[in-house]
């Protein structure tokens, strides 16, 4: 296994575990769901902590990436339901 196809297996999995996250928080949603909410979010989530300079603090890298992920997902599902409703 090369190290791009790691990188991505890895990207996924932090992608699937942050979908389960924000599905514990706003409520619902399958496999499928909770790894595009997660992988979407992971974008989302690693802009806005850019963006705006935000740091925690925490020296575990992969720890940081669930939670700007989770986060992100979270705003990724939140603002699909508005969307939906509205």
């Amino acid at each position: 296994m090369s190290i791009g196809t790691e990188a991505w297996i890895v990207f996924l999995l932090i992608g699937l575990v942050a979908g389960f996250l924000a599905s514990l928080v706003v409520g619902g949603g399958g496999l499928i769901s909770c790894l595009l909410s997660g992988v979407i979010g992971a974008f989302v989530g690693g802009f806005l902590f850019n963006s705006f300079g935000i740091s925690l603090g925490i020296q575990n890298a992969l720890v940081v990436e669930i939670i700007h992920a989770t986060v992100g997902a979270i705003i990724v599902v939140l603002l699909a339901r508005a969307i939906a409703w509205g």
